[in-house]
């Protein structure tokens, strides 16, 4: 056998070697995909990602109740002493700072999650000290803009991302 035919031999059992191994990566890649694929939300978790909400019903100082995530968010259609109110809080008197206008977007509007931040109770509405919302579980008492203001809460009802996509419509999520 010559020097030239061993090169020919060399060259394609390296042809072999390679198409065989980018051949098996293929396959697993593949065979990987249900695997990695499964690992993806389901169709009904991202159902739930964002909702749209119809704000139009609510009149100043009624409530309602949706589902997100499967927690409870509160919208209240704030009434004037309640914006005023929550506008003129100083913020020094706060336990957890954070101003009515960072919470707000439309100052009519409040939007929260509704779940205390102490241990994961639904405070009540229109209740307590502060004519806000209050935690019978552990008596923690939130102003009209839902920040904490007395009890065991080590912080305000929490807000989450939203955008109004009309006059009275927001999107959640």
């Amino acid at each position: 056998m010559s020097n030239n035919e061993d090169k020919k031999d060399s060259s394609r059992r390296d042809f072999i070697h390679i198409s065989s191994g980018v051949t098996v990566a293929a396959g697993a890649c593949f065979a990987g995909w249900p695997l990695i694929d499964q690992m993806n939300p389901s169709a009904d978790v991202l159902a739930l990602a964002s909702i749209e909400v119809d704000l139009s019903s609510l009149e100043k100082g009624q409530s309602m109740s949706v589902l997100w995530r499967g927690k409870p968010l509160f919208i209240r259609c704030r009434t004037d002493e309640e914006i005023t109110e929550a506008q003129n809080t100083k913020i020094e008197d706060l336990k957890d700072p954070e101003t009515d206008e960072v919470r707000v977007k439309d100052p009519r509007y409040l939007v929260m999650v509704g779940v205390c931040t102490h241990l994961g109770c639904v405070p009540l509405g229109e209740q307590g000290e502060y004519d806000g919302w209050f935690c019978p579980c552990h008596g923690s008492h939130y102003d009209t803009s839902g920040r904490i203001r007395k009890g065991p809460a080590p912080s305000n009802l929490e807000i989450p991302p939203y955008e109004f996509i009309g006059d009275s419509k927001i999107k959640i999520g």
